[in-house]
């Protein structure tokens, strides 16, 4: 791949002054129309060999384009607070919103790169780090993020020349940084990692542009145009979607199957004597589980849906009644903001994710789009079956990371609801709990419980299996929540 690029290729100062107006010109206004339409993000990744001028090319876009539109993020050794969270967090938390440019030094690519070359990984290990690098620019394009993937390159001995160079200049000696040093002693092995990575990792919605850096004004002219042309080419096509777009259909599957549901058995029941002795019971369990010394090898994560009126809030304080305040988090989860729908799907959800022994409970979860965004047509079909596949790789991320995720299912039948409602009508301090939006979902009671049983088959796994929970008594349900809970810890703790 590297021997099929213009190595070399140089461009005369005059040259380069003479497009350099025009290109900035040109720049300026996709980076405006851009930002004006906010219909999607655009995702710089900067990497190469040392010395390629990888820095004093980005230096240079941020004075051609507005800097006030692009976010320069650099990925060093990961920081503490980023070891106790799975891998991908710091670069989802760092994700440019829709109308912005992002640009990432150091990504997903600079990691795996330097676990192989410096002997943490094996090929195996790379290979996967790839699938999983694709996977992720196949969800983030899917959601309408332009990626760009530069890769910057220099021959050995002209490497070393600039680094020869630098060392001997007193003046400039400073810019040599102990990693300049060691990738020129692990050139070759680098290299040839780094060429399995580009020729696994480009697609069409995600390629790779090699750029030589001989060259400063080849180069920087070089990048200038890959830029230009993408977003032109995304922003006229974004357009083009726009007008030819059409309503949502099809909301509902034929092949749905509603027998899990069916096959509760909601009448389980706990009398109040015995419910508040296995309440005290599982509660001491959980307090005693958090405060465990293993604890702070793992996150939990309890991830709460359900009918309406199904009793998740009680559960979730029984839960929570067991902890100190300082233990737990909960993120209660609504319609999207604004700054929310600026990104992809699963941004707030992993922003939210917890570090190594804390607690977080989400009051309605990521599973929104294959729930309420699919009944009531707030996204496409393709969206939310394609959630589906974005969904189980977000929990085997997770998963990987020492993450003990609990999901529920609070389930109720219709009468019981019926029941709860027409109650949270009539006590005064319960009012806040109902609204219309409640009485108009009753209608549509069979798409939603077709929606779970779907959202359970695709997404039930040995890594994040669903809990049903027979809810028709708010008791019997409380204590299998706490139970369940349990026992997922101990689980985990006994694996390690």
């Amino acid at each position: 791949m590297f021997e099929s690029a213009e190595i070399g290729r140089s461009v005369d100062k005059a040259t380069f002054k003479a497009e350099e107006a025009s290109l900035r010109e040109a720049l300026l206004e996709v980076q405006y129309e851009l930002k004006e339409k906010a219909n999607f993000p655009v995702l710089i990744l900067i990497n190469g060999v040392e010395g390629a001028g990888k820095g004093e090319t980005v230096k240079l876009l941020n004075e051609w384009m507005d800097p006030r539109l692009i976010q320069v993020n650099t990925f060093d050794a990961p920081t503490e607070e980023e070891l106790a969270r799975p891998p991908a967090w710091r670069y989802w938390r760092a994700l440019p919103p829709k109308g912005q440019m992002g640009v990432f030094f150091g990504n997903w690519y600079s990691q795996m790169l330097r676990d192989r070359v410096h002997g943490n990984g094996k090929e195996a290990a790379l290979d996967q780090a790839i699938d999983d690098a694709e996977r992720l620019e196949r969800m983030l394009c899917d959601e309408g993020t332009l990626i760009f993937k530069f890769w910057f390159h220099l021959s050995r001995k002209e490497m070393k020349k600039r680094f020869n160079a630098l060392k001997d200049d007193p003046q400039r000696s400073w810019l040599l940084t102990p990693l300049d040093v060691q990738q020129s002693k692990s050139y070759g092995k680098y290299v040839r990692h780094a060429e399995h990575v580009l020729r696994h990792s480009s697609r069409d919605y995600a390629p790779w542009y090699v750029i030589d850096g001989f060259d400063h004004y080849y180069r920087s002219l070089a990048v200038g145009r890959i830029l230009l042309e993408g977003l032109q080419a995304a922003l006229e096509r974004t357009g083009q979607e726009q007008n030819q777009s059409t309503p949502h259909t099809a909301l509902v599957s034929s092949q749905d199957n509603r027998g899990l549901l069916d096959r509760l058995d909601l009448s389980q029941a706990l009398e109040k004597h015995e419910y508040k002795k296995q309440l005290a019971s599982e509660q001491a369990r959980l307090s005693s589980l958090m405060r465990d010394k293993r604890m702070q090898r793992h996150t939990l994560i309890a991830a709460f849906e359900g009918n309406d009126a199904a009793g998740k809030g009680g559960a979730i304080r029984r839960v929570t009644g067991a902890l100190d305040p300082r233990q737990y988090h909960i993120v209660p989860v609504a319609a999207p903001t604004e700054e929310e729908r600026a990104q992809p799907y699963l941004w707030r959800f992993w922003r939210n994710i917890p570090a190594r022994g804390k607690f977080t409970i989400f009051d309605r979860t990521w599973y929104g789009r294959v729930l309420v965004e699919r009944v009531e047509g707030f996204c496409s079909e393709v969206e939310w079956l394609r959630a589906y596949n974005e969904i189980n790789d977000f929990e085997e991320h997770l998963s990987n990371a020492g993450v003990i995720l609990v999901k529920f299912w609070l389930a109720i039948d219709q009468d019981t609801q019926l029941q709860r409602f027409q109650a949270r009508e009539n006590i005064p301090f319960k009012r806040f709990k109902i609204t219309e939006e409640d009485w108009r979902n009753r209608e549509k009671w069979d798409d939603y419980a077709n929606a779970v049983s779907d959202m359970v088959d695709r997404t039930s796994s040995e890594i994040a299996p669903w809990t049903l929970v027979e809810a028709n008594d708010k008791r019997f349900a409380r204590v299998k929540v706490l139970r369940t809970i349990n026992d997922a810890i101990e689980a985990a703790f006994d694996k390690e």
